[in-house]
Formats: structure tokens, sequence, C-alpha cells
């Protein structure tokens, strides 16, 4: 049969599809449609689900994110341990400014007089000393549904040990008709404030995803449907539904992934990802391997669930320029997005960064998304010649002032993910992507001292590509809270082999065969009586140097150890992969006597620095691997644009990615 992969990234201006059958690749790229994303992707997919079955999607949604960020979701319950109906409210106390003399609002997502408190009580080891009443429960659950609550979020003090109090509530909610979040299945771990913050989240976005995967699933008949989560892999719709806070981050996570197969086949195993989008950038450290972390913050909420390492700030190509109250020119964090778009695109006013990017010649107006889409340069030159009237600059000046500004905002990001963090940039490259990364890339990372600058090809969809690159993975954790010397490595090992077992009936739903299933232990242990943890791999040597490794990571990451400190288990991790089909990459023989100028489209005034320069506009399926060649030029493909400044060389490697150096 047929067998048709398609990778889909739906992002704040654009709509991503990488295609893959009968191992040959196409792309596509349409414009997003933001009040219902699925009208893009189904209009996208038309062809392929004509032709019948054997279509597999794959899809990185924004939805939950924006939903979230935006405070769109549903109208949601709380139920907890009687007389911590506050837990949201009161949080962790913590302050962004610590000095700062005025307080810090917190808006829960929850109305106060919808928290409600169940007499139950579970100890800290797991016993249940006392049980919901059923008439409460059943009180409770006729109160919600008259009171038009959508969904529920269920998080009792201490459900990480022992979830039966959790669950004996959530089947009467779940018997009168309402979604509900279980605490103890979502997030089994101690830290009760940001366990009930993640199932309050979680519970506020499940009516939401679940009306949106109606949608796309109700156009796409007879395809396979999964999507992708923010840990590196994917999900079943069904679990999207239950977990849908999984799927925040899922298109940048789509991104890292493909980066790091490009990166690795391309001999730059140390980089940090560059996703310049219409919207966002998103940045990320990839040391040989993809980095996850469990400290994550989605808007103000506190979402502890394994995500890949990844930054973002508001700057992309449809960032929006404009004046300040103090009379500074500011680009972003508010974005044109798709609709109206950029000034060229014919709808919007506002000047926004790919318009000065225009302005500056560094897109060739004749070829944007392949010459597929008609722009308007004039637009462009004439919104920031507005902005340059007000701070009394030219129309070039301006167009450059706000490309270094939207630089600088991206530089910053890097440096969070990499200088904030220990690693030194200059031991790594950049790999450059999204529709507007190319942009930008040799820039900063001749401004951070980086090795290199990595453009691959089709870089406008990489991250649609990266999802097709992606496995089916699923995390599992279960808070322990004992110290080293006190524990039985028996019922640690008894913990793990449980969660694998999880792991293996989970991924057999999916379709896995037992030899395609992969398992990757490690344990989150720190000193006794700090407050934050290290997570370790599981270490070959097992339980007995689990101490000792945890000490040398510690000593890595801190510059000092304990010898003799007191090592406390805090959570058992598992990390379950079923391994998917992977697209093979292939090299590009060169073409005998092929030379820069066989690709070369026109010539183009491009302006550097406040230089006017001369510069060529290369149409990339025409270079041939193995060509070198100077800045300044142009190179173009459909999905994106490479702006090679003066000063800088272009190789063209045999994956056909762009390698970009700055001359000494």
């Amino acid at each position: 049969m047929r067998i048709v992969r398609i990778g889909v990234d739906t992002g704040g201006t654009f709509t991503d599809f990488v295609i893959s059958e009968n191992g040959r690749l196409s792309t596509k790229k349409l414009p997003s449609t933001p009040d219902d994303p699925s009208r893009a992707i189904l209009e996208g997919l038309r062809e392929y689900l004509e032709a019948g079955p054997g279509l597999v999607l794959i899809h990185g949604t924004t939805v939950a994110t924006n939903a979230l960020l935006e405070r769109k979701g549903s109208k949601i319950a709380l139920v907890t341990t009687k007389g911590f109906e506050d837990i949201l409210s009161i949080g962790r106390q913590t302050r962004r400014l610590l000095y700062s003399l005025k307080g810090e609002p917190r808006i829960p997502l929850v109305q106060r007089d919808l928290c409600f408190g169940i007499a139950e009580r579970t100890t800290a080891d797991g016993t249940v000393e006392r049980t919901p009443p059923p008439s409460a429960v059943r009180t409770l659950a006729r109160t919600l549904v008259r009171r038009g609550v959508e969904a529920a979020a269920v998080s009792f003090i201490n459900a990480y040990a022992d979830g039966t109090n959790e669950e004996a509530v959530a089947a009467e909610l779940e018997r009168r008709g309402l979604l509900v979040c279980v605490s103890s299945r979502l997030l089994p771990e101690y830290r009760e404030y940001e366990r009930t913050s993640t199932t309050a989240v979680n519970a506020f976005l499940m009516p939401v995803l679940d009306r949106y995967l109606e949608s796309l699933e109700g156009g796409l008949d007879k395809a396979s449907l999964f999507i992708m989560q923010s840990n590196e892999g994917y999900i079943s719709p069904r679990k999207a539904r239950k977990e849908p806070i999984r799927t925040a981050l899922s298109g940048p996570a789509g991104g890292v992934v493909g980066s790091l197969e490009l990166a690795r086949a391309a001999g730059f195993p140390e980089f940090i990802s560059f996703d310049m989008g219409g919207t966002s950038t998103d940045v990320s450290l990839v040391d040989g391997d993809i980095r996850r972390t469990n400290e994550n913050t989605v808007g103000d909420f506190p979402i502890p669930l394994p995500i890949i390492d990844i930054h973002s700030v508001g700057a992309g190509g449809g960032s929006i320029a404009h004046i300040d109250s103090g009379g500074s020119l500011r680009v972003g964090p508010r974005s044109a997005g798709a609709d109206p778009g950029p000034a060229c695109y014919g709808r919007g006013e506002d000047p926004t960064v790919t318009d000065a990017d225009l302005v500056l010649g560094r897109i060739d107006p004749d070829y944007f998304l392949g010459g597929r889409m008609v722009i308007e340069p004039e637009r462009s030159r004439a919104a920031i010649g507005r902005l340059a009237v007000r701070i009394r600059k030219t129309t070039l000046e301006t167009a450059q002032g706000i490309v270094d500004i939207a630089n600088a905002n991206m530089e910053k990001a890097i440096r969070v993910i990499s200088l904030e963090r220990g690693f030194d940039p200059r031991e790594f490259a950049l790999l450059s992507f999204g529709g507007a990364g190319g942009m930008h890339a040799a820039d900063l990372a001749a401004s951070l001292r980086m090795k290199a600058v990595l453009a691959p090809q089709n870089a406008g969809v990489l991250s649609a590509f990266g999802l097709l690159l992606a496995d089916s993975i699923k995390d599992y954790s279960r808070s322990v809270l004992k110290t080293v010397e006190k524990t039985d490595p028996a019922v640690l090992e008894r913990g793990l082999q449980e969660m694998e077992k999880r792991g293996r009936r989970d991924l057999a739903e999916d379709g896995f065969a037992l030899q395609a299933m992969f398992f990757e232990r490690s344990v989150d242990l720190r000193y006794l009586g700090q407050s934050y943890e290290i997570n370790v791999p599981f270490p070959p040597g097992g339980f007995k140097s689990l101490a000792e490794e945890f000490h040398r990571l510690h000593e890595k990451t801190y510059a000092y150890r304990h010898a003799r400190g007191v090592v406390e288990i805090v959570t058992l991790r598992v990390k379950a992969r079923g391994a998917a089909g992977k697209i093979r990459l292939r090299k590009i023989p060169p073409r005998p006597g092929a030379s820069a100028g066989d690709a070369a489209r026109k010539i183009q005034a491009i302006h550097y620095r406040g230089r006017a320069h001369k510069g060529p506009v290369y149409d990339r399926s025409r270079l041939s691997p193995g060509l070198r060649f100077d800045g300044p030029a142009l190179v173009v493909d459909e999905g994106s644009t490479t702006f090679l400044p003066p000063g800088f060389a272009l190789r063209v490697d045999g994956y056909h990615n762009l390698i970009i150096r700055k001359k000494e």
C-alpha cells in the first residue's frame, strides 16, 4: 500500500509541510489561518487526502501554547484537599523583581469560587488515612455541572505517593461528563504547588485541544494522525487530548530534532539551533545530544514536565518596529503575524523586520516563496519611511537600526542558553533555519565569535522536516524522597521496572513491536537539604555507583562537591522510546565543471553597515556541492533566503548545506 508521511508545522505566519513519499521529499508552505489552524492544514493536504488511505501525519501545533498565553482556555474547577483551596493563589511566594516594593499580581486560571476542598488525607509515605465521602463527591459533581464547568483539575496533597483518593473523585466527575485531569496520572511528583499548577493548566487546555483535534480529524478521513510533544517525541491524539500541556513548544521541538540529524551528518555535533520564524525566535544548545529540562515556565505557569531546553524571544520576521514612550526605537514582541502580515504583504501598514530586510536588499522581491507570493517593496519603504521621519533618520538607516535591534534581542537569547549556563558559544556552530533565520545568522555568529553558520537545505520548513525524524516518546516519573543510604536497591529497581512496563504497554498501543522499544533510566538527586536536584542518567555500575556519579556531575555543574554529603533520591524517571522509520540523508555528488555563475539569477543592490554593494542572487537548487564564493550575496530557495555579508565566505557541502565563516 502507498504510504505517504507528512510533517506539518503550524506557525504564526506560515504552515509548513514536508512530504515523504517513496523516499522522495517535497515541501509546501501556506499562509496560516490563525482563527482555525486546521483550515490551512486541510488545504495543504487536499491532494493527498483525495488519493486515498495510506497517509501518516505528524503535526506540530501551537494551539495549546497560544490558548495558555492568551488565557483563552476553558472554564475549569480545582478539586483539592480541604484547607488547600488557595494553593494556586499563594504559589511559592517567589518574586521576579526581588527588590521591587510593588507586589506582583498573580492571576490563577481558576476562579476562587471554583476551587473546592474535599475532606481526604494521604500521608507522605502513601498511607491513605481518610477517603473522600461519596456523598460529598456526588454533591460536588452536581455543583460543577450546574456551574457550567467544562473540565476539572483534581490534585490532592501527597497524591504523588498514592493516587487512590484522586481516582475515586475523578471517576464520579467523569461519570457526569466532565473532562478531568488527575495530578497523580499527569505528574506523580512532590512539590504540591507545581503539581497542582500543571494539573490546572492541563485541565484548562483539554477542551481547547479536544475541539481543535475534532475539527482536524473530521477532515482527515482515514489518515493516521500523531501530535508532536515538547520532549522530542510524538503521541497519539487520544493521549494529546488527555495531556495537551505536553504539546507546548511542539513546533520548535521538531526543529531541534531535525537540526540534530543534519548537524551530525555535516560534522557539527556541538551547535546552537537558531529558528527565526515570523513571530518568534527559538534557540536551543545541543552539546552532542538534545538537552532536556524539567524547570520550565510557559507564560506565568511552572510546567515541570520533560521539555527540550528551548529559549524563545518575541523577535521574528513579523516583529513590529515602533517608538516607545521614551522616544527610542523598539522591535517586537508584538507581531504582524499572518494577517495582516508585514507591510510588503499588501495588507498591513506597520514596519516589520521583514520589511527592513527587504529595504536593505536581503530579500529578492521577485522570488519570495519561490515566486509564488507577490510582495510589494514600495509598501515596505513607505512604512519604514514613516518611522524614519519620527526618529529623524533616513529610510536605510532606520531599516538597519531595526535589523540591529532584532539581532541584539536574538543574541541575548543565545547568551541565555550558552554563556549563562556555562557554555562558550565560540565552541559551537550556529545552525540557522526558519523563514527569516538565514538573513540574520552570519551577523549573529560573528558577534558571538562562533565557529560557523550552518544553513541547511529547506531551512524554511526544517521544523516540519524534524517531525518526520521524531520517535514516539513517553516520560514516566515517581517521587521517592529517601536518602541513598536508606533506600533498598530492590525497591528502586521495582519502581523503575513498573514504569518500563507501562512504557511497553503504551508503546504497544501505538503499534510498536518489542524490538523497536528502548528505555532510558535516570534519577533526580540532591544533597540532603538542597531545594533543587540534578538529573543523573542511571550509570552502568547501577545503584552502587549512583552517588559517585551525582558527586561528579554536581562538581561539573557547580564546581564543588560534598564528598561526605548525604545524597537524597528525589525522583525516578524512565524515558520510553518507540523507534520510528527515519528519512535517510544522502550526500549529493558535485557536478563536474559547475561554477557559482551557473546559479546566478540576477545582480541586486545590497546595503550593509551604511554602504551600498552589488551582489549576485543565487538559486540554491542550482548550486553544486563543493562550490565556494564570497559575499555580498543572497542564496534563495522556495522557503528561505540566506544572506552572505561582505567579508564572509560560503561553502556548499555534500548535503547541500551552506557553511558560512567570517574571513580572517
